[in-house]
């Protein structure tokens, strides 16, 4: 009976002893384990889904900002000569103005004793997008002289459109370096510090520099841009009349040149439209009526020099520009 009871109490003793040794094996092996980690993570993101997202920061409530130096690093990121004063007033809007005056007015700071010597861009804004729209025209009249007004006037209103200018000043860096009250900054506070930037460039620079700006960064935004997409016309084969009674042109004739699928769901048609008995052009569509128009479309664009296989637009540097003046007024 004793004997029982010695084994058995050695048999627990080693069971005992195993559990403690392969207990510290485990939690050796396991040392790195956080195992606050997955309540944390839990709450956390029971919290950001409870509360949302944090609201953005500029980059200026960051550590390692110095305004002065991201401004001429702006500067000559662009390879541009501006005046650093010019530039960080273009940077300053006016509601960035009135916020600081209201928030020092909340703290009772005396207006009079710590004024804010910042100028806003109001003035620069508004020469800069007089310039912009003044150049856009010039240029699309000397390269599509046959473009009616209606047209320069629809290409000038997409260039020059809140969407384009955002898009184009995001993309340059103005959204960090513009004062302004609200962050994400607005879309129309950011095309009046576009237009601004421009300004101060025309300043400092000169306007010879400003169009090479904006040949550079405004103008290639037509790259793959239709005509019509930018130019809403109701009427194509109206308007295609009109042209062609201005050239002494006979009227066009519409004519079906191919038909696919007629009796199915999706059928397909090619009209051609043929003044004194030659093709003007052509186009597809779904129905009679679509593709008469669309073929109205394809002449248009023929007629004013805007196809799709047109010659490239000259974004050449501006030693060749200066190049083909020489050129073309030697051999003059």
């Amino acid at each position: 009976m004793s004997a029982m009871y010695l084994f058995s109490r050695g048999v627990l003793t080693s069971g005992i002893h195993r559990q403690l040794v392969c207990g510290s094996v485990s939690l050796f092996q396991i040392r790195g384990k956080k195992r606050w980690m997955r309540a944390y993570t839990y709450i956390m993101a029971k919290k950001l889904k409870l509360e949302g997202p944090p609201p953005p920061k500029p980059r200026s409530q960051h550590p390692n900002w110095d305004y002065h130096a991201e401004v001429q690093a702006f500067s000559t990121r662009l390879n541009e000569n501006f005046s650093l004063e010019l530039l960080k007033t273009a940077f300053v809007n006016p509601c960035y103005l009135q916020a600081e005056q209201d928030r020092r007015k909340g703290l009772g700071v005396d207006s009079e004793a710590t004024a804010l010597v910042l100028k806003d861009n109001n003035q620069l804004s508004k020469s800069g997008e007089g310039f912009t729209k003044s150049f856009i025209s010039d240029w699309c009249r000397a390269n599509f002289p046959s473009l009616p007004d209606e047209g320069v006037e629809s290409v000038v209103g997409h260039l020059a459109s809140p969407e384009v200018v955002t898009y184009v000043a995001r993309n340059l860096g103005l959204e960090d370096l513009t004062m302004s009250a609200e962050f994400p900054v607005p879309d129309d506070v950011l095309y009046s510090t576009f237009m601004a930037v421009i300004g101060a460039l025309q300043e400092s620079s000169g306007a010879e520099r400003a169009r090479f700006f904006l040949r550079d960064f405004l103008l290639t935004q037509l790259i793959g841009k239709d005509l019509f997409d930018m130019w809403t016309v109701v009427n194509p084969m109206g308007l295609l009349v009109e042209e062609l009674t201005k050239r002494n042109v006979p009227l066009p004739e519409p004519r079906l040149i191919r038909a696919a699928g007629a009796s199915t769901v999706l059928p397909l048609y090619f009209v051609g439209l043929y003044s004194d008995q030659k093709l003007l052009a052509n186009g597809p569509g779904e129905t009679l009526a679509g593709a008469e128009e669309e073929a109205a479309r394809v002449a248009l664009r023929k007629l004013y020099g805007y196809t799709e296989n047109r010659r490239p637009i000259d974004f050449s540097p501006q030693q060749q520009h200066e190049q083909c003046k020489l050129q073309s007024a030697s051999s003059t």
